[in-house]
């Protein structure tokens, strides 16, 4: 006997019930997939700004030791180094921050309106590994190097220390520690220090600075040959791709080439000259 439907009722569609039934469940999975991305995005947002914080905060800037002049300590003369305007910016590119430079993140630099020719931070390399391997630094007459990026940050570069071979491992460990340390050994090679760097340099010392467009074209040798045997000498170079250094705590500037030279160029015919003053072989 079949069963009799009430009044009223109507029999339900096949697969109504299972249509349903899915709709519920994507509902849930839809609320729950939004539920996540919210939760990333806070994630993300979170990770950004701490990320940005460490990006903002610096080492703790230490406080430099002036050079006490060389006719004080009974020491020989020596020579110090400022690199300035070197180009030492950190960004994040992708999902990591990295120093800019114009061989990897030309397109990036592009897209936020910057010339890539400005980014080159491999200069400074360059000029330091040009100042640390000198005979003079070999020799111990090297008193401090220092370097100023065009952002205004002090570094101080210890003399007596062997800088990474690769550029690669020196961008490596100045972009995570902003400070390098030695082959070998956990001593500072670079550490930030205060400004303004007048303060380290030795009292009556001869501060020179470099560049192209100076009138005063100089043979190296000579010039140096006309400076006291007792005077600690600052040679201010530029360490970047094109432009010019302006320092008002500079005694003279002058050309050592009728050529415009690299920074490392430079810094070569400088050392060449004052070992040849010091007879340093």
């Amino acid at each position: 006997m079949v069963r009799p439907y009430g009044k009223g009722h109507k029999r339900r569609k096949k697969g109504e019930r299972y249509d349903k039934e899915e709709e519920e469940v994507e509902d849930e999975q839809v609320q729950e997939e939004k539920a996540d991305s919210e939760t990333e995005m806070r994630a993300q947002d979170g990770e950004e700004k701490t990320e940005e914080a460490k990006e903002m905060q610096l080492p703790g800037v230490e406080e430099g030791i002036p050079i006490v002049p060389s006719h004080q300590t009974g020491k020989k003369p020596g020579v110090i180094f400022v690199l300035e305007k070197a180009t030492l910016e950190v960004a994040k590119v992708g999902k990591s921050y990295q120093i800019l430079n114009s061989e990897e993140h030309a397109n990036f630099l592009r897209r936020n309106k910057k010339n890539p020719a400005d980014y080159r931070p491999d200069i400074i390399y360059q000029a330091l590994l040009s100042i640390l391997d000198s005979p003079l630094n070999k020799a111990g007459r090297l008193r401090a190097v220092y370097v100023k990026t065009d952002k205004g940050v002090l570094f101080e570069v210890k003399p007596h220390v062997r800088i990474p071979r690769t550029y690669k491992r020196f961008a490596v460990q100045l972009l995570q520690k902003l400070s390098i340390t030695a082959v070998g050994n956990r001593e500072k090679l670079l550490r930030v220090i205060k400004n303004p760097v007048t303060q380290y340099l030795p009292l009556n010392s001869r501060k020179i600075g470099f560049s192209h467009s100076s009138e005063k074209l100089v043979q190296m040798e000579k010039y140096v040959a006309g400076v006291g045997d007792d005077t600690d000498l600052v040679f201010v170079v530029g360490a970047m791709s094109h432009g010019k250094i302006e320092c008002d705590y500079v005694d003279d500037f002058i050309s050592v080439s009728e050529y415009p030279l690299s920074a490392a160029w430079c810094i070569a015919r400088v050392c060449e000259a004052v070992s040849k003053k010091w007879r340093v072989l």
